[in-house]
């Protein structure tokens, strides 16, 4: 069994139904104007994304975890948003279908933020 990475992902209700609709498996394909897609390294800074930016734009927020196939999430690089606890994975969108076949396991829904 090889090694997993695990990521959060702060989301809003229209991207949380998408990934429900996929059996909690993949993330849904990227809109024209998102050309990165951009799971965090850390809990505390979905909780923060999630809370403080998807709540005032959609009245929820949610954070997920879920794991990716370390070896296949080492091609991408992580980039520093802020702070040093503020981690981000660039995975570019056209990719995207080609990192979910990586994700091991489902995405979980672990805070909820109304």
């Amino acid at each position: 069994m090889s090694e997993t990475l695990v990521l959060w992902r702060p989301t809003g209700p229209e991207e949380l139904e998408l990934v429900r609709d996929s059996g909690w498996r993949r993330w849904p394909a990227r809109l024209p104007d998102q050309p990165i897609f951009y799971p965090v390294l850390n809990e505390d800074y979905a909780v923060r994304i999630a809370r403080d930016w998807n709540v005032p734009a959609s009245g929820v927020g949610y954070v997920t975890r879920f794991e990716v196939e370390a070896e296949f999430a080492a091609r991408y690089p992580v980039r520093q948003a802020g702070g040093d606890t503020i981690l981000e994975l660039w995975v570019p969108a056209e990719e995207l279908e080609e990192f979910n076949d990586h994700i091991v396991g489902t995405i979980e829904v672990v805070r909820e933020f109304r």
